[in-house]
């Protein structure tokens, strides 16, 4: 199988991607465009929500990384 390629370059998506809304069990969150470590790129959000359970209030930790397939490999 052949390897999906990113359309975009990381300079190209770092300039035009903008942040994307996310719901964790009803509490809005964003997350940021991002170079990841490995050198691939996508958008990242980290942040703490509360969720009901049974009609108790839980804490949680909420990470999210959304990478773009092809990224690592995209051209610089």
């Amino acid at each position: 199988m052949a390897k999906t390629q990113c359309p975009l370059t990381k300079t190209e998506f770092m300039e035009k991607a903008t942040a994307v809304k996310i719901d964790i069990g009803g509490v809005p969150m964003v997350a940021e465009a991002r170079e990841f470590s490995t050198g691939s790129f996508g958008w990242y959000l980290t942040g703490k929500a509360t969720l009901t359970v049974d009609g108790k209030p839980i804490q949680v930790q909420v990470g999210c990384n959304l990478a773009v397939v092809g990224s690592k490999e995209a051209a610089r």
